[in-house]
C-alpha cells in the first residue's frame, strides 16, 4: 500500500526504507548492473512505496547526465514517424534514457527555438529528423558540443552523425518501377519540399528517372499534398475528374498513395487497370489495403534502432566520432501497379 508523505521523499528516505546506503540507491539508478538483484528489488519496492522521484535537473546542474535524449520531429503524425520513433525510443530506453519529444511543424526557425529549450533542460543528446536544418541549428549544436544524430536521411557529407536511407534512391526506385512497366503518362503527387529534405530527395530521384526516359509531366499532373489521406484523396479526385489523366501516379509517400487509391475507389477508377499507383515508405496498413500498395520499403525500425544505439554510444564517449549509416531501400511490388497496355 502506498504511503503518503508529509513532504517529498528523498534518497535518504529511500535508503532508510530499503535498509541500504544512499550511495547504493544512487548506484541502483545509475549502474543497476552493479547492484545485487535482491537489493535492487528492495530499493524498487521502497521507491514505489514512498513515491520517490529523483531530481534529474539537480544532477544536470552538478555536471551529471540528465538521462534524457531530446527528439525533434517535424510533425507528430503517427503514420509517418510512429515506427521510427517507437524503435528509437525502445533503443534508448533500454540503455536507461528517457525521450523528450517535440515538433516544429516543418518550420526550421521554430526548430531552432525548440532545440534551445531542450538544451536548457540539459538533455544528454539530440536527435533530429533529416538533414535539412538552419545554419543556426547546426551552429548551436556545435557550440554546445552536444552529441547529435540525424534520423531518416543518409548523406556521406552530413555535418552530424546520420542514420537513414537515401531518399533520392527511393524516388528513383519508384519511378524506375513505373517506367519499367511501360508507363509514359506519369503523374506526381508529393508533399511541399520546403524544410523537408526527405520529400525533396524523393522528388529529385523520380524526376531524374523520368527525364532520362525522355518523359514530360504536364503541370496539371504535378500535384502537392500534405501527409493527409483526406487531402491527397481530394487532390487526386480533382485530377481524375479533369478528363485528362495519366496511366500511373508516383506518390511521395504511402499516406498520399493511400489517398490516391481511395479517390480511385470513390470514382470507379480501377487500380491498377486504369491507374497504377506507387508509394514510398511501406507503412503499416499498406499491405492490408485492397489491393495491397506497391511501395518502396524504407526500414524505419532498423533506422530507429541503430540511431538510438548511436546516440547512446555518443553520450558515453567524451569525443564521439561522426557516424554515417546507410540503410538500403527495397521495392515491394503488390497489387496497385501493373504493366501498361
Amino acid at each position: 500500500m502506498a504511503v503518503k508523505q508529509s513532504g517529498k521523499a528523498d534518497i535518504v528516505d529511500v535508503a532508510r526504507a530499503a535498509g541500504v546506503s544512499a550511495s547504493t540507491v544512487s548506484r541502483c539508478f545509475n549502474h543497476p548492473d552493479l547492484v545485487n538483484p535482491a537489493t535492487r528489488k528492495k530499493i524498487e519496492r521502497a521507491i514505489a512505496r514512498l513515491g520517490y522521484i529523483r531530481n534529474r535537473a539537480a544532477q544536470a546542474m552538478h555536471g551529471k547526465r540528465s538521462g534524457t535524449i531530446g527528439l525533434i520531429v517535424p510533425t507528430i503524425n503517427h503514420a509517418i514517424f510512429a515506427e521510427v520513433v517507437q524503435s528509437f525510443s525502445d533503443s534508448v530506453e533500454a540503455a536507461g534514457f528517457t525521450i523528450l519529444m517535440t515538433s516544429h511543424g516543418y518550420d526550421l526557425d521554430r526548430e531552432y527555438g525548440v532545440l534551445r529549450k531542450l538544451l536548457e533542460h540539459r538533455v544528454d543528446g539530440i536527435a533530429l529528423i533529416g538533414l535539412a536544418h538552419s545554419a543556426e541549428t547546426y551552429q548551436l549544436i556545435a557550440q554546445q558540443g552536444v552529441p547529435c544524430v540525424a534520423i531518416w536521411n543518409h548523406d556521406a557529407r552530413s555535418l552530424v552523425s546520420c542514420v537513414g536511407a537515401e531518399n533520392f534512391a527511393a524516388g528513383e526506385m519508384a519511378a524506375e518501377h513505373i517506367v519499367g512497366l511501360g508507363h509514359r503518362r506519369v503523374g506526381l503527387i508529393f508533399p511541399a519540399t520546403e524544410g523537408n529534405d526527405r520529400a525533396q530527395g524523393r522528388l529529385d530521384g523520380a524526376w531524374a528517372v523520368l527525364r532520362k526516359a525522355g518523359l514530360e509531366v504536364p503541370e496539371r499532373w504535378q500535384m502537392e499534398s500534405p501527409y493527409s489521406i483526406a487531402q491527397a484523396k481530394e487532390a487526386v479526385a480533382g485530377l481524375l475528374t479533369s478528363g485528362d489523366v495519366p496511366s500511373a501516379l508516383i506518390c511521395g509517400n504511402d499516406v498520399i498513395a493511400q489517398g490516391a487509391v481511395y479517390a480511385c475507389l470513390k470514382l470507379g477508377v480501377a487500380v491498377p487497370e486504369d491507374l497504377s499507383v506507387v508509394g514510398i515508405g511501406n507503412f503499416k496498413g499498406s499491405l492490408e489495403m485492397e489491393p495491397g500498395l506497391t511501395t518502396v520499403h524504407i526500414p524505419a525500425q532498423d533506422i530507429g534502432r541503430i540511431a538510438g544505439e548511436q546516440i547512446v554510444a555518443a553520450v558515453a564517449t567524451e569525443t564521439p566520432e561522426l557516424i554515417r549509416v546507410r540503410c538500403d531501400v527495397e521495392l515491394v511490388v503488390r497489387g496497385t501497379t501493373r504493366g501498361f497496355k
